[in-house]
């Protein structure tokens, strides 16, 4: 009988291959068909490993079956990768297991056919794992095959970093991302939720950067009655940053344009004290709907959620103290949380994100009052998307100047975060962290 994990990371994989759905929608759907915890999350780690790797995969089934793997089915390219995954990084799956468990699914899945050579590629996998034939650094094909990242971007990487920093940023996100925590800090406290996990048996440390994160190192506070209580909200330490960023300020009016699913418009209310008001739009019904559901969590009682489209000319203007613009992107800063998106975005994408961005700052920068301030902000890796956005945006906009929050500015652990241009942007291979950016702009009076 084959795996229950085994088959819904199959499906998982076809769902993503075919373009129906990215890896968290399948993986969902997916795990519905598991009752034991244990069986959803293998299936996550091999459906997530399996996409980290499959550059890599790809190479070694093209040497041992002497074909290119565009020509082989779809169903038999993913029984072969999540295979490879398992003989090659769990190594607590025997590899007679494994293997036999994909022959059976071959047949399943109605290409009995290539049972046989299915069989003979991943025997020759497991009995060659000593010695694969994959490209060695310092080179692009070691980043592209070998670490498993497009080639466009290993690339862009490469030339703007060189190989080091490439290559730690290729490692970095090769590797699972922790489970991070934020601390609703209107129900608890960062260490009084630490304790408080630790008496139902998850241990956590406190992240190095933001200041009300927290690691869990071991067990699943999302197993415990504490979740959606409100007391924490999972995200991750760079998005906390960017919201620390913002710096919201108790009785301020904030605009929380791009809200779902709504982490950082929480933790602004948090900072203010739930005091003020916050805006929060998405134009999506379904992102609304979860924007809601966090919000409801969260207890904030000074959140208004409206259904609007932050490319539309404003109804308003001249209106808020602060607008937060987390506007659309590759998401190519998160690949270690999503490695779908590695192969999902291409480089003609950025142009076309791009545009919509600029459209969105300058549409939003309306309704910035005098001496309010502008947050444009990205979970992308790439200038085209972040500081090329803010360079035009100020060039049409001479009424707005660059600053940066004063407790970025004076503590060196955070002022280590800061670009030349007094903006957010974390680098993986320098700070452990996704990459993120975030630039304020205010508006003169």
């Amino acid at each position: 009988m084959i795996a229950p994990a085994r088959i819904a990371a199959y499906e998982t994989l076809l769902a993503v291959a075919a373009g129906r759905a990215d890896l968290p929608s399948a993986l969902a759907r997916a795990r519905t068909k598991l009752k034991d915890e244990r069986d959803r999350a293998l299936a996550g780690e091999i459906a997530s490993g399996t996409l980290r790797w499959q550059a890599a995969f790809d190479h070694l089934i093209e040497a041992f079956a002497g074909r290119p793997s565009a020509r082989l089915d779809a169903e038999v390219l993913a029984i072969l990768r999540i295979s490879i995954f398992q003989l090659l990084h769990l190594d607590r799956v025997p590899a007679a297991a494994v293997v036999n468990d994909a022959v059976e699914l071959a047949g399943k899945a109605g290409k009995r056919s290539a049972a046989g050579f299915v069989n003979a590629v991943l025997r020759r996998v497991s009995r060659e794992r000593a010695h694969l034939p994959l490209p060695a650094g310092p080179s692009i094909d070691f980043l592209a095959i070998t670490l498993s990242h497009p080639r466009w971007l290993a690339g862009r990487w490469l030339t703007r970093h060189g190989f080091a920093a490439a290559e730690a940023w290729a490692r970095f996100d090769n590797n699972p991302a922790p489970l991070t925590l934020r601390a609703n800090t209107l129900r608890t406290t960062r260490d009084a939720l630490a304790e408080t996990l630790d008496t139902l048996g998850v241990a956590t440390e406190p992240a190095r950067f933001a200041s009300e994160a927290l690691r869990a190192t071991s067990g699943n506070p999302l197993l415990t009655p504490l979740a959606h209580s409100g007391a924490f909200f999972v995200q991750d330490e760079a998005s906390q940053l960017v919201g620390e960023f913002a710096a919201a300020a108790p009785g301020e009016r904030i605009l929380d344009a791009c809200a779902s699913p709504g982490g950082k418009t929480t933790q602004m209310a948090a900072a203010m004290g739930d005091s003020g008001t916050i805006v929060a739009a998405d134009v999506r019904g379904r992102r609304l709907d979860l924007l809601s559901r966090t919000v409801a969590e969260s207890g904030v009682g000074r959140i208004r959620i409206v259904q609007a489209n932050a490319r539309a000319v404003p109804p308003f203007r001249d209106v808020f103290d602060l607008v937060l613009v987390d506007a659309p992107c590759s998401g190519l800063g998160t690949l270690r949380r999503d490695p779908d998106v590695r192969w999902r975005r291409t480089e003609p994408d950025l142009a076309v994100l791009a545009g919509a961005q600029r459209e969105m700052i300058a549409q939003l920068a309306t309704v910035v009052r005098p001496g309010g301030r502008l947050v444009y902000s990205t979970c992308s890796s790439e200038p085209e998307e972040n500081e090329d956005i803010v360079d035009a945006f100020l060039a049409d906009h001479p009424d707005f100047r660059r600053v940066t929050p004063a407790r970025f500015a004076s503590r060196p652990e955070l002022a280590g975060l800061l670009d030349d241009q007094g903006a957010l942007k974390t680098l993986p291979f320098r700070d452990g962290l996704e990459a993120f950016y975030a630039a304020t702009l205010v508006r003169d009076e």
